[in-house]
């Protein structure tokens, strides 16, 4: 199915109620619950569970969720209740419930375009969340750019020649083969685990860890099998109160998707960072190797502390951590654009105040006006004047 068509029928039917939206291929079930006309979830009926333990144990490895599991377990929206009540007892932060949502969203959306016809039908529904939990809901736009990501993920699937395989089925060793061989840990081919968890736990997209292992396919050494659901967890008694615990950020291996952040103590004769005073935080949100190394250079060189982001889905949970002072945003980005992300870091409050400078070669009244739609503070033609910048930059941090 592509993904125009699976857009078209992922529209809620109704902008004001909550439900279900239930989809029916030939062997799986897909249920995508809507709040108020946004995505707050997706799951399916076979490996439900097992796609929840692996998101959580990426974005909320330390959240002990298991001791307040039992009272949603019979619920047919479990998995939303849980986050609700993580949202409200303060164990999760907004922005990473929100890009967890985004990843199960995208896994199953993969799964569904795979499929050659669906039936859907609605199921009304009224979902006793708050609204703070609401909010973590995918807009119609965040689900446009999740089916972008979609489409290009399907296109490298096809590239990769792997059309016939589906990510949810479990690779396992049919003969004996020395470890220097494999191109995963051999504990992972036992049968146990999808080609999804694989890639999760290996820290790889799920074509690079898939195309790794096509020739073993294609061998015979491996064979792909159906694996069962995983049962929930029992609460873990030696894990600490999720309150106490400080999540620490996943990190990437990819130097596609790396994120850095650069420091070095403040240049004496710098005019933007006194000697003595905090280093402010400013993070440059561009996929441009040769621009993140001027800017890097210009900043630094300043005084400042500087955090590069070459792609901003990725990047979201490194914002969080690090909450920079200011951000310089370009406006064309891998998979998104700057217009978008500009205003997903508006309508978070954690970035709400947050100056945000855009960065573009495009320097119209159309494109500033847009610009200052989406909750830009200042607009900046690139690349930009070393002196210019960090007059620009000093305008809005002040004497921090």
């Amino acid at each position: 199915m592509k993904t125009r068509e699976l857009a078209e029928l992922l529209e809620s039917p109704s902008k004001n109620f909550d439900g279900h939206l239930v989809l029916n291929s030939r062997d799986t079930t897909w249920t995508l619950i809507f709040v108020q006309g946004q995505l707050l979830y997706a799951v399916d009926d076979v490996h439900a569970t097992r796609r929840w333990l692996r998101l959580l144990k990426q974005y909320f490895p330390r959240w002990n969720w298991q001791v307040i599991a039992a009272q949603f377990a019979d619920h047919q929206s479990w998995q939303v209740y849980l986050i609700n009540q993580g949202i409200n007892q303060q164990h999760l932060s907004l922005i990473r419930a929100k890009l967890a949502i985004r990843a199960i969203t995208q896994e199953c959306l993969f799964e569904l375009s795979h499929c050659q016809s669906l039936k859907s039908h609605w199921q009304p529904d009224s979902l006793a969340v708050s609204i703070t939990c609401r909010s973590v809901g995918l807009s119609s736009w965040e689900m446009k750019m999740t089916l972008n990501k979609v489409e290009l993920m399907c296109q490298q699937w096809q590239q990769a020649g792997l059309e016939q395989i589906s990510p949810i089925l479990s690779p396992m060793l049919t003969k004996s083969v020395e470890t220097q061989m494999l191109p995963v840990d051999p504990q992972y081919l036992s049968g146990n685990f999808t080609l999804w968890d694989i890639a999760g736990h290996h820290d790889q997209s799920l074509v690079e860890v898939t195309q790794s292992l096509l020739p073993l396919f294609k061998d015979r050494t491996i064979e792909l099998r159906k694996v069962p659901d995983l049962p929930i967890p029992p609460p873990d008694s030696q894990t600490p109160p999720p309150s106490k615990l400080r999540l620490q950020p996943k990190t990437t291996r990819s130097s596609r998707t790396q994120t850095s952040v650069t420091t070095k103590p403040p240049a004496s004769k710098s005019k933007s960072v006194a000697p003595g005073h905090p280093q402010p935080v400013i993070a440059c949100i561009d996929d441009s190797p040769v621009l993140a190394h001027s800017l890097k250079k210009i900043l630094v060189g300043a005084g400042y502390r500087v955090l590069m982001i070459q792609e901003p889905m990725r990047g979201f949970s490194q914002l969080i951590e690090h909450k920079p002072n200011l951000i310089l945003l370009d406006l064309l980005l891998p998979n998104a654009d700057g217009y978008s992300i500009c205003k997903f870091l508006r309508d978070t409050p954690v970035f709400e105040k947050t100056p945000i400078i855009i960065l573009t070669g495009q320097n119209s009244s159309i494109d500033r006006a847009r610009a200052r739609l989406a909750g830009a503070t200042e607009f900046l033609t690139k690349p930009p004047e070393p002196q210019k910048l960090l007059d620009m930059i000093q305008k809005h941090l002040g004497e921090l």
